[in-house]
């Protein structure tokens, strides 16, 4: 490959010359010279990926065969070089990276200087901005593709995704809306004390950063610092504090699902914070542990243990089985994904009502759900909102440093966090399955009694 990518580039060189140079003029005429330049920055990139040393990515190994294909339409009279150049800059964001999102980006440019009537130029555009998290200009691109098309099924998709992103813009101005709504009411009051008034200081800065016109990283990291300080000056129990914080959720979930619905999904419902908390308002709830001795009693004919968890309105179990009966009755299937590649683990296949999945970083638990989630083996999935409760500032917001937690003990505190059950109970959670000493301590802060059978707690 090394000798195939020096070779590609030299050819690149040949006929578009190095940066910052023009191309030799060629007699009879020639490529365009915004394919010219197309082909340039294609070089540039060839530059940097010999520089980065061996190639191992099959998506930049297929980029780059685009780039040949690329470079030849250039050097061959007739050759549709127009489409060559689409489809180069598609494999550049289907590679997946910054840099590749950068050069389809500037791919696009060229497309559009050369036809500026190109749906396709445009939707490459949008989707490169909208790559690189640049979503209201993204907008613009991808209205410009669909004031070019005519066909409507085809436009859909896009139509779905500026939705998406308006909306997430929506949440940004909201929340701006509300936080000067509140900075108005405190000065009517003139109630500020010194250390209120440096409280209101920063959160003032950080509401001057965010906007629904910066890249989406920047007004993530602006919107999170918002509410970690109107948190932290108001508490979370304050009605302007709670509906940023579900602003904030929302805004997350916006940004972070897929526009369109994912097939691999199966038909299966996205849930979030909000749908969570109706699936379990005013139910009983009991987690179950899956160990030797519960799955005995359980499966046995008319034990008392059968009957008490069939009396439960919500029955809720944690990651894989390995005891319980495959028929056993799961209304709320919970895991954590552990290590390098939780996707590669055995497939979800066991039936359950709702399925929650806790996981970080997003792109392995994206993955995660697209490989081992099993069409028709639940109704509903929990969304990227619910991926990471124990450490998401709209939830519970805790520092990650305490070391790894349990499925069940984030099951826990997510229903805690919620506060809309009836009642909690824990059934089995003893020997192998225990919690560890600091997740016993919690629950202990907050159980109401306990028998042979359950430990029930009390949510605040």
């Amino acid at each position: 490959m090394g000798q195939t990518l020096t070779g590609l580039l030299t050819s690149v060189r040949a006929i578009a010359g190095r940066p910052g140079t023009p191309a030799q003029s060629r007699p009879g005429g020639g490529p365009d010279q915004a394919l010219l330049a197309a082909l340039r920055l294609c070089g540039d990139h060839l530059s940097a990926l010999a520089a980065a040393g061996p190639l191992t990515d099959a998506r930049r190994t297929r980029l780059i065969a685009s780039i040949g294909a690329l470079t030849t339409a250039c050097s061959t009279p007739g050759a549709d070089a127009f489409d060559a150049l689409l489809r180069t800059g598609q494999q550049a964001l289907d590679s997946g990276g910054e840099a590749e999102a950068r050069l389809a980006l500037a791919l696009a440019d060229e497309a559009t200087a050369l036809r500026a009537r190109s749906k396709g130029a445009w939707r490459l555009r949008g989707n490169a901005l909208d790559a690189l998290g640049r979503g209201e200009e993204a907008i613009t691109a991808y209205e410009r593709h669909l004031a070019l098309q005519q066909n409507t099924a085809a436009s859909r998709d896009v139509e779905r995704r500026i939705a998406t992103l308006r909306a997430a813009g929506d949440r940004i101005d909201e929340a701006l809306t509300l936080f000067r709504a509140g900075a108005d009411t405190g000065a009517d009051t003139g109630a500020d004390t010194g250390a209120n008034t440096g409280a209101d200081t920063e959160a003032s800065g950080a509401a001057a950063r965010l906007s629904r016109h910066l890249p989406a990283a920047e007004a993530r990291a602006a919107f999170t610092g918002l509410v970690r300080l109107r948190t932290a000056e108001h508490g979370a129990g304050d009605p302007a504090v709670r509906r940023l914080a579900a602003l904030y959720a929302e805004h997350r979930r916006l940004s972070d699902r897929a526009p369109v619905a994912d097939p691999l999904l199966g038909g299966a419902e996205p849930i979030g914070v909000p749908g969570l908390r109706r699936l379990v308002a005013g139910r009983t709830v009991c987690l179950v542990a899956d160990t030797p001795r519960t799955a005995e009693q359980e499966q046995r004919p008319g034990s008392p243990l059968a009957a008490l968890i069939e009396g439960y309105d919500l029955v809720v179990r944690c990651d894989e089985a390995r005891h319980t009966a495959p028929a056993a009755r799961t209304d709320l299937h919970a895991c954590t994904l552990r290590g390098d590649t939780p996707w590669k683990g055995p497939r979800w296949d066991r039936r359950a009502g709702a399925r929650l999945v806790f996981g970080d970083p997003l792109p392995h638990w994206r993955l995660a759900l697209r490989s081992r989630l099993v069409p028709g083996a639940q109704d509903r999935v929990g969304d990227a909102t619910l991926r990471r409760p124990l450490h998401d500032p709209a939830l519970l917001g805790e520092e990650a440093g305490a070391g790894p937690a349990s499925t069940a003990y984030t099951v826990l505190r997510l229903l805690d966090f919620l506060g809309t059950p009836a009642r909690v109970d824990l059934i089995g959670f003893e020997g192998p399955a225990a919690l560890s000493p600091r997740e016993r301590e919690w629950v202990g802060t907050r159980t109401a009694n306990t028998d042979d059978t359950a430990v029930r707690i009390t949510l605040r």
